[in-house]
């Protein structure tokens, strides 16, 4: 069993991980608000920006303690910062990245990860072509180097954005380097130590369940000036089982996050990212 630790504030709350992807929704909103010079948000307008029911909102944000003031609203710029803390990004991330190809070149030029308390520091690759060219301000590096360089830049979280044969030798090279978050776009499971926190981004099963959801939404007009035709039944497509993230997310110095209450196991701790 975890050894519970104190929060800031004193108090210990235990985050639900469905709850955790909803804050991080609520942070871009807010985000975008501030950007805005939006001061004040009622429950209602960010629970609509958020695609969620305002009762939701307010319950995910009583993990964070008292938020708000009954018929005023929250204070936009207060709530992000306590959005930010639980979520650990006021202390800062400083990303490493191997696999420079297209995915890995769009990952390093995405503007909005500074803007979320994500810098990239240190690129890397294996390909001659790619080691010591230029790619957003930063050289790319061979990935020999990964794991020393990870303890010189002191890196938090590694990208894997490399082909499947490369992928556990890089995992391998970011632990030995110290590094204790791995967000990996490969389908391969990773066979990691118990401390390392591991998500999988996997753009296959993503595209395979919006396939699913969309052959449910699939229904035919009627076409009322056609002959009534009496027809068979049309079978009905099975529901598979629902569908549950078990990677686990990494530590905060904010509220705890629930965790997996069953043994952990190298299939429980490398999931797929799919928002619940």
């Amino acid at each position: 069993m975890t050894e519970e630790r104190p929060s800031p504030s004193g108090v210990e709350r235990v985050i639900p991980q469905a709850t955790v992807t909803r804050l991080a929704t609520y942070l871009r909103v807010l985000s975008i608000l501030a950007d805005e010079g939006v001061l004040i948000v009622s429950s209602e307008e960010l629970a609509t920006a958020a695609g969620v029911g305002s009762a939701k909102l307010r319950k995910d944000l009583s993990f964070l303690g008292p938020n708000g003031v009954r018929g005023v609203g929250y204070d936009v710029a207060r709530l992000r910062a306590k959005i930010e803390s639980a979520l650990g990004l006021d202390r800062g991330h400083r990303v490493v990245l191997a696999g420079v190809g297209n995915l890995g070149q769009a990952l390093a030029g995405y503007g909005g990860f500074a803007r979320r308390g994500f810098t990239m520091v240190g690129l890397f690759d294996r390909d001659p072509a790619r080691v010591g060219t230029d790619v957003d301000g930063l050289t790319v590096r061979h990935v020999d180097d990964l794991d020393k360089a990870c303890r010189e830049l002191e890196a938090t979280i590694g990208v894997i954005a490399t082909p499947d044969d490369a992928v556990h030798v890089v995992a391998e090279k970011l632990v030995a380097g110290g590094v204790e978050c791995i967000l990996s776009f490969s389908p391969m499971v990773l066979d990691v130590p118990e401390h390392v926190e591991v998500r999988r981004v996997d753009l296959a099963v993503e595209m395979q369940v919006l396939s699913f959801n969309s052959s449910r939404n699939v229904s035919e007009p009627a076409d009322v000036t056609a002959p009534t035709v009496v027809t068979a039944p049309r079978p009905q497509p099975v529901s598979p089982p629902p569908l549950t993230s078990t990677a686990r997310l990494g530590r905060s110095h904010g509220p705890r996050i629930a965790g997996n209450p069953s043994p952990v196991n190298s299939s429980t701790r490398n999931g797929s990212v799919i928002a619940p």
